[in-house]
């Protein structure tokens, strides 16, 4: 299992318009085979700043999803929406334990 972590920032007043497409990518990736969950979400603190979770059941999937047709077409809308600082991390892992 493959967790993708991290953080995107974007003007807080593209956040309206960026969020149709965020839905669409969201929507897209969690149809992919291999995708277990795909997430963004706004920071109750920090305006502009967008908390990015994903789950792949493998790197197979992965680098499938890098491919995808919606997601070179998300990074094609990255400057129309200000998006900036991507800080993603990659963790891989056996398997999740529930806390």
């Amino acid at each position: 299992m493959l967790l993708i972590i991290g953080t995107v920032r974007m003007p807080a007043e593209n956040l309206n318009e960026a969020r149709y497409a965020m839905q669409e990518m969201i929507e897209a990736s969690l149809a992919e085979d291999g995708c277990i969950s795909y997430a963004y979400s706004e920071d109750v603190i920090e305006p502009g700043l967008i908390h990015v979770t994903e789950i792949w059941r493998d790197q197979e999937a992965l680098d499938a999803h890098f491919e995808s047709e919606h997601l070179i077409e998300w990074r094609e809308n990255w400057d129309r929406f200000g998006i900036h600082d991507r800080d993603l991390q990659l963790i891989e892992g056996g398997k999740a334990k529930q806390l």
